[in-house]
């Protein structure tokens, strides 16, 4: 397992973070327009705002109307449909002053068709075997860049560092971040640390990228739990993989787990698409298993509709957020309960045992005396009878939801209707 040579910030091993499709969120689509959403965010529980791009888009090779977010033009600039470096800069401050924290997405590997380095250092780019601009991934809109270029290296960082001292992010989401050579991260990281201390989360799977970054996706759960759902593997499936996530990561690395993001909402579904009625008992896991839960824009509404990715298609927003409370509760215990702290090694995770293990997944965090225990139905059959046969699971436990109280010591029955979930704790 690798070891990471960057210490987290303490803050982040209790946080959430919430991605923000700009674009889409309001009819407006700009930084104004979302600072009126802060404060209902901030009454959700939200703590991390992580902006997609927010850099001005090729027009080159462009796809759909407005295009892809990831096929930058230049590295220093908004995109002027969202609105000004001011603009944003206020955003941020007001962001800050609610207590948020605001990473920004980077996109290292490539740049759109057109971007200004193209007339200005066309070196920085790799050619094909015709010496043209190209994109090794089949991706037509963007080109990529070539990181045995120490000078373009340089220019990069500095673009990073730009936004620190301009607008005073918090942190970077890296786009693809495996793509790029981990030891630009390394000394991408060294070198802002002088800057501040920020938040590094990498849109990738790789043990030793954490070497750089404080948390990575669980991509593989997110297919795995798809594929429980559609009934192509079973609770031993899910077993089986989180077993391998704990011999390959260190405890210390953050995971982060979602049910949804830009691109499962866009291309593959809406959580309700992929995962039906198990959609929230899998996001009751994100947020109390060991990692970071990440939301995407409109899952509190809940958005039931797939968002155009190249086209102005904005959230149906219509003042009534049916899963506000639900996501509120379950970001507010993460933040506050010390046996959910991520990447904590005084906090141990044990999965319990019952005698209907092939349709109840349940698990105890601990933390000294502080405790939850999560019990959940995956499986439509209503009103499953269980006993919690582990003993470690004792004593008076209050429901997260219902606050009614449950003394697993006297009684270790319990029963849960199809796809239901209980969150206990002390």
């Amino acid at each position: 397992m690798s070891q990471n040579m960057f210490q987290p910030l303490d803050w982040s091993h209790s946080t959430n973070i919430y991605e923000v499709n700009l674009r889409q969120y309001t009819r407006e689509g700009t930084f104004e327009a979302f600072a009126g959403e802060l404060q209902r965010l901030k009454e959700m529980g939200v703590e991390v705002l992580w902006f997609m791009p927010i850099t001005p888009i090729a027009t080159q090779n462009r796809k759909g109307t407005l295009g892809s977010y990831y096929a930058c033009s230049d590295f220093t600039s908004t995109n002027p449909e969202y609105g000004t470096i001011a603009d944003f800069r206020n955003l941020v401050d007001k962001a800050h002053s609610l207590g948020f924290k605001v990473i920004i997405d980077w996109v290292a590997n490539h740049t759109g068709w057109g971007h200004k380095w193209t007339e200005t250092h066309p070196e920085y780019f790799r050619k094909n075997d015709k010496g043209e601009f190209f994109d090794a991934n089949g991706w037509d809109d963007v080109i990529d860049l070539d990181f045995t270029n120490q000078q373009m290296r340089n220019e990069m960082i500095e673009a990073m560092r730009f936004w620190i001292r301009e607008c005073n992010i918090d942190g970077f989401r890296c786009d693809m971040a495996m793509l790029v050579p981990l030891d630009f991260w390394v000394e991408a990281r060294t070198e802002l640390d002088k800057e501040k201390k920020l938040f590094w989360l990498a849109e990738c799977e790789e043990p030793h990228y954490h070497d750089a970054f404080d948390a990575t996706y669980t991509w593989e759960w997110m297919h795995k739990t798809e594929d429980f759902a559609r009934q192509r593997t079973d609770i031993g499936g899910l077993d089986s993989l989180l077993r391998k996530y704990n011999d390959q990561f260190r405890q210390e690395a953050f995971r982060v787990y979602f049910t949804s993001n830009h691109d499962e909402n866009s291309w593959n579904g809406t959580e309700f698409e992929k995962y039906g009625d198990a959609f929230m008992p899998l996001a009751v896991f994100s947020a109390t298993w060991n990692g970071i839960p990440m939301l995407y824009s409109g899952q509190e509404l809940p958005n039931r509709k797939r968002l155009k990715f190249f086209d102005k298609d904005p959230i149906e927003w219509i003042g009534n957020n049916e899963m506000h409370d639900f996501y509120k509760t379950l970001l507010t215990l993460h933040k506050q309960h010390p046996a959910l702290r991520a990447g904590d090694t005084s906090v141990a995770t044990y999965r319990l045992k019952t005698n209907q293990d092939d349709k109840i997944f349940a698990f105890l965090r601990r933390n000294g005396n502080a405790e939850v225990v999560v019990l959940l139905n995956l499986s439509p059959e209503n009103n499953v009878g269980f006993i919690i046969q582990d003993e470690i699971v004792c004593g008076e436990f209050k429901d997260a939801f219902s606050e009614n109280k449950h003394d697993f010591t006297a009684d270790r029955n319990y029963k849960l209707r199809s796809w239901d979930y209980k969150v206990f704790i002390k």
